[in-house]
């Protein structure tokens, strides 16, 4: 579920997907993969959407709540495009987020005249209103912006408005996605040249998995990316790794070159605020 049409997001991209689905994470989804000795056992839980926002879903909080109340130490994060709910929500979800290293990320790429070029359909003032009542509980957000050339030169200003805002930090990527629908990478960028011959699996280094909003398991967001293409089984892809023809989607994010992956280079700034 969301009200934007980001055109590079695989709601718009993947053929495979039809907009008419509803699938909510629920409470039922989550226990069938996990008892609750498993969450008292993580370090962390974070949502953030493929095929829909967070912040859409019916069970959301009753979601977040559950986690804390079986791991007191966990820490819980999420990435929104801000303009889902209204400030009630955001508050609460804010008083939610209460621990030190708890944090939302807002997906901001630009100012009122430029973040609807990408996050089409997203309310610039709602998203605003949102953003100042989850950071009016004292909660850690944080301003994640795609850089295109239609938005670059705004990246101090974005930073200096995030600063002025309470922002707890301020990021800018660059997409590693293919540019489509007239986007163009910022100038002066040069997407890394990636070798075939290492893998440096981000899933593994977390000890992560992921869970998609219909409750299939995947070892990754990346592998669990596309209807038609879902991975659930981490083996068969790591065995593609030490031939010459590993694992396109692993290649892509996960492939290594100079000490960084593709995803790894896409941060370009990372200021921490306050």
């Amino acid at each position: 579920m969301c009200q934007a049409a980001c055109p590079l997001c695989a709601r718009e991209t993947d053929k495979d997907f039809d907009k008419k689905q509803r699938y909510h994470l629920t409470m039922e989804k989550i226990s069938r993969h996990m008892d609750d000795n498993a969450i008292r056992n993580l370090d962390k839980m974070f949502m953030c959407g493929i095929y829909g926002d967070p912040a859409a879903g019916q069970h959301t909080l009753e979601i977040y709540r559950y986690f804390r109340a079986i791991n007191p130490e966990i820490i819980l994060g999420m990435n929104t495009n801000g303009a889902i709910q209204n400030t009630a929500w955001r508050q609460t979800l804010g008083e939610i987020m209460h621990r030190q290293k708890d944090y939302v990320v807002f997906s901001i790429d630009g100012l009122e005249d430029t973040n609807h070029i990408y996050r089409r359909g997203v309310d610039w003032h709602k998203l605003m209103e949102n953003a100042k009542s989850y950071i009016s509980t004292g909660a850690s957000a944080h301003w994640d912006m795609l850089v295109y050339q239609h938005n670059e030169h705004q990246v101090d200003a974005c930073e200096r408005l995030a600063r002025d805002m309470g922002f707890t930090w301020f990021r800018t990527k660059v997409s590693k996605r293919q540019s489509r629908s007239g986007l163009q990478f910022p100038l002066y960028w040069n997407p890394p040249i990636i070798r075939k011959d290492t893998i440096n699996c981000h899933a593994l280094k977390e000890k992560s998995i992921y869970i998609d909003a219909q409750g299939r398991q995947s070892p990754c967001c990346w592998l669990g990316g596309r209807q038609r293409d879902f991975v659930n089984d981490l083996t068969s892809v790591m065995a593609s790794w030490v031939t010459n023809n590993p694992h396109p989607v692993c290649l892509s994010a996960c492939g290594q070159n100079n000490n960084e992956t593709n995803v790894s280079a896409q941060w370009r700034r990372e200021v921490e605020l306050c």
